[in-house]
């Protein structure tokens, strides 16, 4: 291909973990982009500088942001992080963990470096199947942001696109998981916890805690990630 470079949104989790491999897997050279935007799970940017190195990226660029400055939400706020939730609740109306325009500000950092790169790809970890309330994780949602990157940019303007993918949108949380293990993704440096305790374990009740219990649960699987733990015990960055 005539150029083979990929930006991919890379949080520590298991989403954009998958997705990253799978970018891996078609041939393109992985340049990862963290956001340590002032969340309270910061560990997961830690995380990302190990998949990075393990998935062999050409680049990994973390980028502080801190939106603390709004808040709004349980994880960038002094607000409770929901624990043991029903499935029905977790899927019912905008969870209180949303951070208000976060992948907005995601993509168009992202956007920023496509650019510069130059990248024609960006990979985005969203997903609708079982984070159903996040309004930035629709696909209207990303259609519409590939409008702006055509429109916003010097790229866009003398018609070369830079196309926002989102190979998991429509999983389920098995069939990611399903799909990581296919590719030997590196499932057990991943982090997925919103209140994670202060040595990084995570907490097994949140809803990304949970939603990540099930998937594995589905698969007759333990999740590696707590399995490992103690062989891959990060601790999180100080202040």
């Amino acid at each position: 291909m005539a150029n083979s470079n990929a930006i991919i949104l890379a949080s520590g989790g298991l989403d954009s973990t998958v997705t990253a491999a799978m970018a891996k897997s078609e041939g393109f050279d992985l340049y990862l982009l963290t956001i340590f935007y002032g969340q309270r799970h910061r560990i997961e940017v830690t995380r990302a500088a190990r998949i990075a190195a393990w998935l062999h990226a050409k680049e990994h660029k973390v980028i502080e942001l801190d939106l603390r400055a709004f808040g709004g939400s349980a994880l960038t706020d002094n607000l409770e992080v929901p624990r043991r939730q029903s499935l029905h609740v977790r899927q019912s109306g905008i969870p209180v963990t949303y951070v208000p325009a976060r992948n907005t500000i995601f993509l168009s950092l992202a956007l920023a470096y496509a650019e510069v790169i130059p990248a024609t790809r960006i990979y985005f970890g969203a997903n609708v199947r079982d984070y159903s309330g996040y309004p930035d994780c629709r696909p209207e949602f990303v259609e519409a942001f590939v409008k702006v990157a055509r429109l916003g940019t010097q790229r866009g303007v003398e018609g070369e696109s830079i196309d926002i993918l989102t190979p998991l949108m429509m999983m389920t949380k098995a069939e990611i998981i399903q799909k990581g293990l296919e590719l030997e993704a590196p499932l057990h440096l991943t982090h997925s916890c919103y209140a994670p305790h202060a040595d990084g374990r995570a907490c097994g009740e949140c809803d990304s805690c949970l939603f990540r219990q099930e998937g594995f649960q589905m698969l007759g699987m333990d999740d590696p990630s707590v399995s490992k733990y103690h062989e891959h015990q990060i601790q999180q960055p100080q202040d």
